[in-house]
């Protein structure tokens, strides 16, 4: 019997529910620190088609009786929605006509520079469409008439206008599309110089070309992308760009292509991704074939395979420098055998560690999926063009203390000084629950602490069992309430509605969260935590749980939070007591979801796209180029 009770608590071990969860559904401890909720996600859905019946067993008055057979109530996850792209307007260029002369800029401001002021006039026929933003800031510089023009002087467009295309037509190098800030020169025809012609198109370009560069300068900011628009696993507080000053500062710099270059992020991990896609965009060969391993099963030490060629073959190509110069000569000795050698294997096991996989030597699908995954440059480009558009929407400097979780690699970050001072493998959610993508400020590290049971697992999950056996919650041990009131698993009416009822597992070795959590307050009930299912972190793929995200070492990483020892994190949790102790000051952390990111050294490791989002990120980039070409 007790193994049937630990197996079921193993089972119920998948910690956290997707979606915003009822403040009944949260323990003690999280109510007493309160809650940064934001709009919740979850959906409770009932069959509104259900006969009500009686039911002499109503034993706790929640409302009508539900009829056993009717469908059973389920609460919903997040989804992914169809992207649909800002919408530009018209620019209201009414304004932008000299309110002192028509038809030439009157020199009342003093100002020594009156480049473009033939054109100036014609600023009220021009027509441009931008977002919101980007159409204030034009409004706010051409609406005052003491701005000059600034990308075209005389009869042209001058070199500050000419270095502003060139940043421009350069955006793939920062991960941006140039299609969307393309722009072309007026074309003057030398032969028919009518001023009013030349003077129009000049103006045009100028008013289309501002628009531009503060699209661009934008974009840089903030991304291209709304994440918030990707879906409800996104959640971002997406960053305001002032862009009033651009225009002005544009004009007066002394090299307008630096100033521009400038506004991208300068952050150690950009600029590491952007080194790699110069790097992978220069390389020869990008569209060679991809490298193929076929295996039926697993590959141990000592197997033979024809496969073993390919393998040497992928990891030559894919490995660090650092390990082909470890292992050169294998390489070196290597004549295309079969044999599953102890030299391979000792390179197998050293390709294995590189990527975060367990250093086995034994060759599975995850091992051959890192080996061959990414294998062409196109592929690796597109991860790393997402992961620039993904590392706009965080703060440019993550700043010198914070936890970085990554779910794709499956592993979690403490960094101090800027430093990398802990790694250690994650569990996150599964595929049907997955973990957000947000970041927030850890608070709270929590001991012994209770599991409040989600309302998303009461009904998805426990409810079956209940209804078949009433007795389950208190079999297992789980405490139970209606209204605030304790009350045996047995008494409740589990045909009724569950609202007012709360579940939570008191502190035990068999705790679903284990010793500790490591809290940081969000709408999404997501936190660290232990976890008595030790097993997961010695797989692969460990996308496992119900959206929380476990650590392998929740002390070293509670340590490290709180800024404390090993040893007194265990005396803490030693006492049995169920208790939370403060950080001493908050600390950011990033749940992240980069499928190509830098390691501590500034390598790029690349990751399985394990909730396939990266394709959502890539349809919203091809929605927004479509719709600012179709309203140019």
């Amino acid at each position: 019997m007790k193994f049937v009770l630990k197996s079921a608590v193993s089972a119920l071990a998948l910690s956290c529910v997707m979606g915003a969860v009822p403040a009944h559904a949260y323990t003690l401890m999280d109510m007493l620190r309160g809650d940064r909720a934001r709009s919740g996600q979850s959906t409770i859905i009932m069959d509104p088609s259900a006969p009500v019946r009686g039911n002499p067993g109503n034993r706790n008055g929640l409302g009508g009786d539900i009829d056993p057979e009717a469908a059973m109530p389920k609460v919903s996850s997040p989804r992914y929605y169809t992207y649909k792209a800002e919408t530009l307007q018209l620019v209201d260029t009414t304004k932008f006509a000299d309110p002192v002369v028509t038809g030439a800029v009157a020199d009342v401001s003093g100002s020594a520079t009156t480049d473009g002021a033939p054109q100036r006039h014609f600023l009220t026929e021009a027509k441009v469409r931008a977002n919101a933003d980007v159409a204030k800031a034009l409004q706010a510089y051409y609406g005052d008439g003491k701005n000059p023009l600034i990308w075209v002087s005389g009869e042209g467009v001058n070199e500050r206008g000419k270095a502003a295309l060139t940043v421009l037509a350069d955006a793939a190098s920062v991960g941006l599309d140039p299609a969307d800030y393309a722009v072309s020169e007026p074309r003057i025809d030398p032969a028919n110089p009518a001023p009013d012609v030349r003077d129009r198109a000049l103006t045009q370009f100028e008013l289309a070309l501002s628009s531009k560069v503060l699209a661009y300068v934008q974009d840089t900011t903030r991304g291209r992308v709304d994440p918030n628009k990707l879906s409800g696993y996104h959640d971002f507080q997406r960053k305001v760009v002032k862009l009033d000053p651009v225009l002005k500062l544009s004009r007066m710099s002394p090299d307008v292509a630096a100033y521009l270059s400038s506004r991208n992020p300068d952050s150690a991990q950009f600029l590491a991704l952007k080194a790699e896609l110069a790097k992978l965009r220069a390389a020869d060969g990008g569209n060679e074939a991809p490298i193929t391993i076929s295996l039926d099963g697993l590959l141990r030490p000592g197997d033979s395979s024809p496969e073993v060629a390919n393998i040497v073959k992928a990891i030559q190509k894919n490995g660090s420098e650092d390990l082909k110069t470890a292992h050169a000569a294998t390489f070196a000795s290597y004549t295309g055998g079969s044999d599953y050698s102890p030299e391979i294997v000792s390179l197998v096991e050293d390709f294995q560690k590189e990527h975060g996989l367990k250093p086995d030597g034994v060759i599975g699908q995850a091992t051959v999926r890192t080996m061959t995954g990414g294998d062409t440059n196109a592929s690796k480009i597109d991860k790393l063009v997402v992961a620039m558009e993904q590392a706009r929407w965080l703060p440019e400097d993550l700043g010198p203390r914070y936890v970085m979780i990554n779910q794709p690699a499956f592993m979690a970050y403490y960094y101090n000084d800027s430093k990398q001072q802990l790694a250690m493998r994650t569990v996150v959610g599964g595929k049907n629950n997955q973990t957000y993508f947000f970041d927030d400020e850890i608070e709270t590290v929590e001991f012994n602490p209770f599991w409040g049971v989600p309302q998303s697992i009461i009904i998805n999950e426990m409810l079956p069992k209940l209804r078949s056996d009433p007795n389950y919650l208190d079999q297992m041990g789980y405490e139970v309430e209606v209204g605030g009131r304790a009350v045996p698993s047995s008494s409740v009416d589990w045909y009724g509605s569950t609202q007012n009822i709360s579940v939570r597992q008191p502190p035990s070795s068999d705790n679903a969260l284990g010793e500790l959590k490591i809290l940081f307050p969000n709408s999404h009930a997501i936190y660290m935590h232990d976890t008595p299912s030790k097993s997961f972190f010695k797989r692969d793929m460990r996308a496992l749980s119900h959206g929380c995200v476990r650590l392998s070492d929740p002390r070293a990483m509670a340590a490290a939070v709180l800024g404390t020892t090993v040893d007194e994190v265990a005396k803490q949790i030693a006492t049995g007591q169920n208790h939370a102790v403060k950080v001493p000051q908050k600390i950011p952390v990033y749940v992240s979801y980069f499928t190509a990111w830098p390691n501590k050294d500034g390598v790029i490791e690349y990751f399985d796209d394990v909730y396939g989002r990266d394709a959502y990120v890539n349809k919203a980039f091809d929605v927004t180029t479509k719709s600012r070409e179709a309203q140019i």
